[in-house]
């Protein structure tokens, strides 16, 4: 969805409608003399920490060195 371009005066008056455009999923930029300064985006909830503890592992040999045929992989060797 493309993003609705806005001067400041028109941001000011029109504030609640950019706010609907907003909440129905576009971005609103805000520019001044034709430069933009501002976007307006619909806010997101912060995530919390920690809501995979427990549903992830990484296994002990997570930072061994790798197989040489993989490693060659890497490289680009055959």
């Amino acid at each position: 969805m493309p993003a609705v371009k806005v001067n400041i005066y028109q941001a000011k008056t029109n504030l609640s409608r950019l706010i609907g455009e907003v909440q129905e999923g576009k971005e609103v930029i805000i520019a001044r003399a034709g430069r933009p300064v501002a976007k307006l985006v619909p806010f997101q909830t912060p995530r919390k920490l920690g809501m995979l503890k427990g549903k992830l592992s990484i296994p002990d040999d997570f930072d061994e060195p790798l197989p040489e045929d993989v490693l060659a992989a890497f490289e680009g060797a055959e």
